[in-house]
């Protein structure tokens, strides 16, 4: 079994740059809950200012009508950040700690250093356990980075041990420029697995070259079985200019499913959530099952 861990009203919208009406955000993040996905991020605590499209995160945990055997995840930045989602306790069950593997992106990101982020992150996790929620750490550039380049491994596991320490049950590893390739990410997922003990590890690829589905491929082959992608591609990254966003779940789902792996997932209401969400934003996303269409080989000639 392959868990997939739907983002898109998280990491997808917080990139959109018109204003998403909350009526439509309640809508698709309902659809989503029905496709079959066991895990759902639906918004995150950041600062209004930071991120205006998610300023109505809270509403949409309040509305949206979410089965109960669906996750669902919240993003927290910083203590501040926690206390405004403990608010909302009731409407979630686990959240995601987010830092960079570079110096520079994350000090562009947050504004702090690798140790500034981990000595808050830490203190987060021990609340957040306390609360009785899972906690997942979520690495961004782990697979190289635009500002310095490549990122050492040994850096990143480093990372990973202190967030799996503090009381992570589950790491990801973020691509978040699409800068990886499938030799690089079996080689890493391959070590990650023999150092990190039992920590869940988890694969986010972008797809900024073209080589999403690649790194997806390679890091199954190196024994992952937990991804986070993102409907319709929804996503990016201001860096590099034109980035697109993440691998889209209908297409990781589609190939997945035709090699034999049970997701769990309704590939069919996946791809109606995505082609609503294509209609809600006024233009044609990224997907290529979305365009395409599932494949059927009953329908071949």
């Amino acid at each position: 079994m392959v868990a997939i861990r739907e983002v898109g009203p998280r990491d997808g919208f917080q990139n959109e740059p018109e204003v998403i009406a909350t009526d439509d955000k309640v809508r698709l993040v309902e659809m989503l809950a029905r496709t079959g996905v066991r895990r759902l991020e639906v918004t995150s605590f950041v600062r209004a200012d930071v991120i205006p499209q998610l300023a109505d995160g809270p509403e949409v945990l309040r509305r949206a009508d979410i089965p109960d055997d669906v996750s669902v995840t919240v993003l927290i930045p910083n203590e501040r950040g926690l206390d405004n989602a403990l608010e909302l306790r009731d409407h979630f069950q686990e959240v995601n700690l987010f830092l960079s593997a570079s110096e520079t992106h994350n000090r562009r990101n947050v504004n702090r250093s690798i140790e500034e982020s981990l000595g808050g992150l830490e203190r987060v996790i021990e609340r957040a356990r306390g609360e009785g929620l899972r906690c997942e750490g979520v690495i961004s550039v782990s697979f190289g980075c635009p500002y310095e380049g490549e990122v050492p491994e040994e850096r990143v596991l480093g990372i990973a041990r202190r967030l799996a320490e503090a009381g992570c049950e589950e790491v990801a590893f973020g691509d978040t420029t699409g800068m990886a390739n499938p030799r690089q990410v079996r080689a890493f997922f391959e070590r990650a697995a023999g150092e990190l003990g039992d920590v869940e590890l988890t694969a986010h690829f972008h797809n900024t070259r073209g080589q999403g589905l690649a790194n997806a491929l390679a890091a199954l082959e190196a024994g992952v079985r937990s991804f986070e992608s993102s409907f319709g591609e929804l996503g990016g990254c201001p860096v590099p200019p034109g980035a697109t966003g993440n691998v889209a779940t209908e297409d990781l789902v589609s190939m997945l499913h035709e090699m034999g792996h049970e997701t769990g997932v309704d590939l069919a209401r996946l791809v109606a959530a995505a082609t609503e969400a294509q209609r809600v934003l006024g233009r044609p996303l990224g997907s290529h099952v979305l365009r395409a269409g599932p494949v059927d080989w009953r329908g071949a000639a």
